[in-house]
């Protein structure tokens, strides 16, 4: 029976471990340059309606690694709900490929692709969530701090897809997440109430971030306008006036956190040059590990861990 990955709670917990298991043991053999190639005479269809550097790099390097093919469709091969009816792209794409990635705007695509596709389908962003970043930094915590253990997450600034991510995480493993913003920005209310109701991670919605970070094991933000909400930046930032993570938010965590980004980072805007660039940054080990968990994932939806 396939299997699709376009939420994190599409794993139970101790999938999710599972998976954070074999991160680690194929990024240790990428590492090593061994001979592993479960994905020989496989190819992946990468559909783009929302182009990314990290999520094509780390998605077509980690399936050609794994031995495996991947092609590039970006929104002038696939006018995704435009052209041609998801349903029918769905059913073509799949006759000619083992799995499919799709990075789209429509969380509702989305849906409709893995609804009609007959491969497995993996979900590299949409506007509701982006599951592979957020299993990709509970992994990176997890090589950080040797354990997920009285983890304390406080996100800071606009409560978008990067926050519903986490939220649907809490409804698995059990940690301590705070999403500070702006009254007018915050997460999906739904997905806030499924967090709270499964009674397993304590879920808050601040509006005061130096008072939020206190105690934080990791400090999140994100940018302040993503892809597509661009006319509203200047808007957005005398909307979010208070909300930079800087020298003076990290401190008043009063331990020594981390700082986690998932890029691209507006420098000087939603966190100062000095935090990205400080001891206390693992952005580019999130980044990296990106590849990792992405390739755990598939394996594991494949039937090849």
């Amino acid at each position: 029976m396939k299997r699709d990955f376009l939420h994190i709670t599409d794993f139970t917990a101790d999938e999710i471990h599972e998976t954070f298991a074999l991160a680690r043991e194929v990024k240790a053999r990428l590492k090593n340059r061994e001979d592993y190639k479960p994905f020989k005479d496989h190819t992946m269809a990468m559909i783009f309606a929302k182009p990314s550097a990290r999520t094509r790099i780390s998605f077509e390097t980690g399936f050609f690694r794994l031995g495996g093919h991947a092609i590039y469709l970006g929104p002038s091969d696939i006018s995704i709900g435009k052209r041609e009816a998801v349903k029918d792209i769905a059913r073509v794409v799949s006759r000619y490929n083992d799995v499919i990635m799709a990075r789209l705007f429509s969380h509702e695509h989305g849906l409709e692709l893995a609804q009609y596709a007959s491969v497995p389908v993996v979900n590299g962003l949409t506007d509701y969530n982006h599951p592979c970043q957020i299993m990709a930094d509970m992994f990176t915590i997890l090589e950080h701090r040797g354990h997920l253990n009285d983890l304390k997450v406080v996100y800071v600034g606009d409560g978008n897809n990067i926050v519903n991510s986490w939220l649907r995480l809490a409804q698995r493993l059990p940690f301590h997440f705070v999403c500070a913003c702006p009254e007018n920005y915050q997460p999906d209310a739904r997905t806030f109430v499924e967090a709270q109701q499964a009674g397993l991670s304590m879920v808050e919605v601040s509006h005061a971030p130096l008072a939020a970070v206190k105690d934080a094991d990791i400090v999140y933000t994100d940018v302040w306008a993503s892809m597509g909400q661009k006319e509203e930046a200047e808007k957005r930032k005398i909307e979010f006036q208070g909300f930079q993570v800087n020298d003076e938010l990290m401190a008043a965590t009063g331990k020594e956190s981390l700082f986690m980004h998932c890029l691209p980072v507006e420098r000087d805007v939603e966190t100062t040059d000095s935090v990205v660039e400080s001891p206390a940054s693992i952005v580019f080990d999130e980044a990296e590990n990106r590849m990792h968990a992405q390739n755990a994932i598939l394996l594991k939806l494949c039937g090849k861990a």
